[in-house]
């Protein structure tokens, strides 16, 4: 029996989705998380190793089943998708899973019409604008999960070079959440110092290449993972989690999540990560950062990326 609080229901239940409902039982954010997945037996089989764990955890109801199951959520998170396949062409992998979206989008606002749509499946920002149109949900409860986890990636990598907890690092990865996604060195800080302030601080070269360098290990950092172990999955559960952390406890958080801009930074129509405030609601408001005008100009070019792709792919 559901205990009053908050349901999530998770569509997808391969290594993300299983993923995600574990790093959201661990967190006390939910009294119920719902698995649905085509595949049932995979389904069930997750929901029956989670909840062999309740008593180390605060009580929660896990189950699996079918859309039906998922009625009256708070929050319904999306994995499941087709990856791309060699020698696979980005268009069709988004025609694929165009597919599977249609079938999935409908059943979720038929069950839980009022819910916030969290969409993770790649390539995300495309998906999030085809869940947005499918939806016909307000732009704000249709999010991303953007370059939420990009952010936490160059964190990362930053914090290992200067030795310093990442924590303490504040910057952002926008735009897409792919190969035209831009780092805002220009906002960059720790510490109130700007990167290059911090630099003199710590004798460390910060030219021009170093950013450029740290850049391409953020972009590819995925795929290093997928050759190493053939998926990645644990950070993309503990920014998921993030992002629904921030919803539910009505945080006024700042993420990069995908959002839909309308007309900020000179960009409209278009889903891609951006600095937003994230409440109860979804997204409370785009924040319009002060960039440069070489940052912005790539932020431009990353959204005009995703438009042709959206164009091509007759969405």
């Amino acid at each position: 029996m559901r205990t009053k609080g908050n349901k999530i229901s998770i569509i997808g239940a391969g290594f993300v989705g299983s993923t995600t409902a574990f790093a959201l039982m661990t967190s006390g954010l939910a009294s119920e998380i719902v698995i649905v997945d085509i595949n049932k037996e995979k389904a069930e089989g997750e929901a029956m190793d989670l909840s062999h764990g309740a008593s180390f955890v605060k009580p929660i109801d896990i189950t699996s089943g079918e859309y039906a199951d998922t009625k009256d959520s708070d929050i319904v998170i999306i994995t499941a998708g087709i990856s791309l396949k060699p020698g696979e062409t980005r268009l069709n992998c988004i025609a694929n899973n165009l597919k599977v979206f249609q079938s999935i989008i409908p059943e979720v606002v038929k069950y839980s019409p009022d819910s916030i749509l969290v969409i993770v499946s790649n390539p995300v920002d495309i998906l999030t604008y085809i869940s947005y149109k499918l939806s016909g949900f307000p732009s704000n409860r249709v999010i991303g999960s953007g370059t939420v986890l990009d952010t936490s990636r160059l964190k990362y990598i930053l914090s290992q070079r200067f030795e310093v907890d990442a924590r303490n690092i504040h910057t952002y990865i926008m735009g897409e959440h792919g190969d035209s996604e831009i780092a805002t060195w220009s906002l960059t800080n720790i510490a109130s110092m700007n990167i290059d302030e911090y630099c003199t601080i710590c004798y460390k070269k910060c030219d021009e290449e170093m950013k450029s360098n740290i850049l391409n290990d953020v972009k590819r950092a995925g795929y290093k993972v997928l050759e190493k172990k053939g998926a990645t999955y644990y950070a993309v559960a503990l920014a998921i989690k993030r992002i629904v952390e921030a919803i539910l406890s009505n945080e006024n958080s700042i993420l990069t999540v995908s959002s839909l801009l309308k007309g900020e930074y000179g960009i409209k129509d278009v889903y891609m990560g951006v600095p937003s405030i994230l409440g109860r609601e979804g997204v409370k408001k785009i924040l319009q950062v002060k960039l440069n005008e070489d940052e912005n100009n790539q932020l431009v070019e990353s959204s005009k990326v995703l438009k042709s792709i959206i164009k091509d792919s007759k969405i």
